[in-house]
């Protein structure tokens, strides 16, 4: 016998036969069925009683591999893991009936599968597990009572698709990453970018508050600069003063600049009419020095 049927070796006396645990023995007259061996000491009737062979009453389990296609054309390996017991109730039908209960249950697994996946998409069928177990359990359940076995439990314990079909899915997973982090990094920019433009945007409101600041300072103090002294010098004018000052202030700047080594720019005249003022500046000069146009002393 093969499955969960078993083959009992006969005790020391014929009429005397031992059943191990968690078994249960069929005897048979004469090749018909007469009874049931309960664990442990059983005497038979011999030459006539016989032990035919025995049933595993232990919980059992086998994991069953089927390979079907999908809705949308992908070959998948599915494992479904199916835990059985023979009932005492129904040794007769699980002895007579069946030949090897396990290869019973795998062709009811298959044809379960198989009925209900290829309607699903392979995204569907790794979300829809517990739909296919489920099927799988109530598919086989109403069979295997027929011949004396309880179906306990069905469970999808494995989709496997194929190798090529797996590495699609995990570069389809990594560009959509991929894509979200470029997302997440161009609004960093952006945030950076905004902040930068905010802070560049205050700093000069700022430095012009101060400019502002600066020349109404320096407009107050040339303002008093110039009364003070168009009140202690006779005969000078605002006018004059003003000259003056803005005289010293080119000097001043004129020094700073021959100090500072660091200073590369100088801003010059660059004008048209700068030309020709510069040329009647050194006509003028000529005619207080007495010279002529050559620059020599006219007799």
């Amino acid at each position: 016998m093969a499955g969960t049927q078993i083959k009992i070796q006969p005790s020391g006396c014929c009429c005397i036969q031992c059943i191990q645990t968690s078994t249960v023995g069929v005897i048979e007259r004469c090749g018909k069925f007469q009874g049931l061996a309960t664990p442990g000491l059983n005497c038979l009737f011999w030459p006539f009683d016989t032990v035919a062979g025995g049933i595993n009453c232990r919980l059992q389990q086998i994991n069953v591999k089927c390979t079907t296609k999908t809705k949308d054309n992908v070959f998948v390996d599915i494992v479904v893991s199916v835990q059985f017991q023979a009932n005492i109730e129904g040794i007769y039908d699980a002895f007579y009936k069946l030949t090897n209960a396990e290869h019973q249950i795998n062709s009811y697994v298959y044809d379960s599968i198989r009925s209900i996946v290829p309607r699903m998409e392979l995204d569907e069928v790794f979300s829809a597990k517990s739909e296919i177990a489920s099927n799988v359990k109530t598919h086989l359940s109403e069979v295997m009572l027929t011949y004396g076995y309880t179906l306990f439990e069905a469970l999808v314990i494995d989709i496997d698709p194929n190798i090529k079909v797996k590495q699609a899915m995990n570069e389809i997973n990594a560009a959509t990453r991929l894509k979200e982090a470029e997302k997440e990094k161009a609004e960093a920019n952006k945030i950076t970018l905004v902040k930068a433009a905010e802070a560049d945007a205050e700093s000069k409101y700022l430095s012009g508050t101060g400019v502002a600041k600066q020349r109404a300072a320096i407009v107050n103090g040339l303002k008093s600069s110039v009364e003070e002294f168009a009140g202690s010098v006779e005969g000078t004018t605002p006018q004059d003063v003003m000259h003056l000052l803005l005289l010293t202030q080119y000097f001043d700047m004129m020094s700073e600049v021959g100090r500072n080594q660091n200073k590369t720019n100088i801003f010059l005249p660059h004008t048209p009419n700068c030309v020709a003022d510069l040329k009647g500046q050194l006509a003028n000069f000529a005619k207080h020095a007495g010279l002529n146009e050559s620059g020599m002393k006219r007799a």
